[in-house]
């Protein structure tokens, strides 16, 4: 595995932490805060930023996506999302020593799958860590995309009145998120070709921050009509899985060349986002605040 490779993994890691201190803050805020309107989504998003848990989670969640920038642009995109779905299990000792809450014999289980998965990751990572594997054909991305982004508008379309509109808004979330996640690994590959200016107006650019705001608002609205648990949960595998999904399909990444490679490589990945879908958020806080 190249320098960079690591480097790149290591900024994956520190992703997934920011982004399990960002939900578990933003979680807090938006159950105390008014309600989004999705038919004002904006103007009562920004009603949010006036709890200062909800803006202290945005804030550290803009350091994530910072690190998942550097990460993307590193490493294998399948690599980096797999690397912060195992990281999701962070959430174990984040939630016990700085959280105080008791974490579960399920959230223990999700560390342990995920330890698995992430050996299994390691003992197949063969050719795919020797570069970023940012290239890609424009139509497969483009097909990918609009795929993504339509399925994430219908999904929150149904979300709405829905009995389970908290865990449909994550999951819509989630797509807006992965639709963006992959953008910018696409986009990435232009660093250092193109001047700064020219990066800033590319139509790649435009969907990430369209898809990004929208994954925001719909995220938003699912932590505050829906159970923390399902929902992070929810939200966290359909950005991590469809992310992962986009290096094989869209960046052409290398799979072993053996069955047995191959078993272990598909494995891994399954154990990694079982462990994330074991390894939910913990709700203490919110169930304080929603109890008052």
């Amino acid at each position: 595995m190249s320098v960079s490779v690591q480097i790149g993994l290591l900024l994956a890691l520190a992703t997934a932490f920011a982004s399990v201190l960002g939900f578990l803050y933003k979680h807090r805020g938006a159950v105390a805060s008014p309600r989004v309107d999705m038919s004002r989504p904006l103007r009562t998003s920004f009603a949010l930023f006036r709890n200062p848990w909800y803006s202290l989670g945005i804030v550290i969640a803009l350091t994530g996506w910072g690190f998942h920038v550097g990460a993307l642009a590193l490493a294998p995109i399948s690599l980096v999302q797999a690397t912060i779905a195992g990281g999701l299990v962070l959430l174990t000792v984040t939630a016990d020593r700085l959280f105080a809450h008791e974490v579960t014999r399920r959230e223990w289980i999700g560390v342990a799958l995920a330890a698995l998965g992430l050996a299994f990751l390691a003992a197949t990572i063969g050719d795919t860590g020797d570069e970023a594997h940012s290239e890609y054909e424009v139509a497969r991305l483009v097909t990918y995309l609009a795929i993504l982004s339509i399925a994430a508008c219908v999904v929150a379309w149904l979300a709405v009145g829905n009995v389970r509109e908290g865990v449909l808004f994550g999951a819509a979330a989630g797509l807006f998120w992965a639709a963006s996640d992959t953008s910018i690994k696409a986009l990435s590959g232009n660093l250092g070709e193109e001047s700064a200016l020219a990066i800033l107006i590319h139509p790649l650019a435009v969907l990430i921050a369209v898809a990004s705001i929208a994954g925001l608002v719909v995220s938003a609205r699912s932590l505050q009509v829906g159970k923390a648990v399902p929902v992070i949960a929810v939200t966290s595998i359909a950005a991590n899985a469809l992310t992962i999904a986009a290096g094989p399909i869209v960046f052409a990444e290398p799979f072993p060349n053996d069955t047995l490679g191959v078993v272990a490589r598909l494995a891994a990945f399954v154990l990694v986002i079982c462990a994330a879908a074991l390894t939910p958020a913990p709700v203490h806080a919110a169930e304080t605040i929603e109890a008052r």
